[in-house]
């Protein structure tokens, strides 16, 4: 039976302890070798994922940049619908298909995002509703979802148990800090029993970091 949802690779750069960003919000943890990988992965994918808070704090383009092929349609999740006009991927947005996801409660949602070639999908009420969300991109044929979120949309993602794969690279640094992102924030399980378990199918080493490939 095919599944009723594009299939999702979660990808990550993280520190020996867990983190993806420091506190102030500094994440550029790869090395050039595992940014060429990374991008590698990114032209096999339909689409790249994110939440807001990723846009807001790194300002990525979401492109395929270190290798040579073509850029998966970018999707941002954007609640409240408040992403601002002058990110890159908003100012780029009539080249590279981009799709904002936001809530019936979004109402700040500016016509300059329609100028820009920003399509609009609502999806759920007062929350986004990932499941549904992602049923809709698989009937437009996107099958393949590399999510690169933050720690916030991270959660949300494995709360749903919507993560087919885990890529994670290991940096060589250790950035500590309460107040530093982790991998996945959010509430949190309670029971280890009810949190989403994976299976390591491989390991690589790349000089002096480690790419760990788990899958559901």
């Amino acid at each position: 039976m095919a599944k009723s949802r594009p299939h999702i690779i979660l990808s990550a750069a993280v520190s020996i302890d867990g983190k993806i960003a420091t506190y102030s919000g500094e994440s550029n943890l790869s090395s050039k070798m595992d940014l060429i990988r990374l991008h590698r992965l990114r032209r096999d994918m339909d689409a790249i994922l994110v939440g807001k808070n990723t846009i807001n704090v790194d300002d990525p383009l979401l492109t395929v940049r270190h290798v040579k092929g073509k850029n998966p349609i970018r999707i941002i999740l954007d609640s409240s619908g408040t992403i601002s006009t002058n990110s890159k991927i908003v100012k780029t947005a009539n080249k590279i298909s981009t799709i904002l996801v936001v809530t019936e409660r979004a109402t700040r949602i500016t016509s300059k995002l329609d100028k820009k070639r920003v399509e609009i999908i609502r999806c759920g009420r007062n929350k986004i509703n990932l499941k549904k969300l992602l049923n809709i991109l698989q009937k437009r044929g996107i099958s393949k979802i590399l999510l690169e979120g933050g720690g916030i949309t991270n959660w949300y993602f494995l709360k749903e148990k919507l993560v087919d794969e885990l890529i994670l690279t290991v940096t060589p640094y250790i950035l500590g800090g309460k107040d530093a992102i982790s991998l996945v924030q959010g509430d949190g399980f309670g029971k280890i029993s009810k949190s989403p378990s994976f299976k390591l199918k491989k390991i690589k080493r790349m000089k002096n970091e480690i790419i760990l490939y788990y899958a559901s």
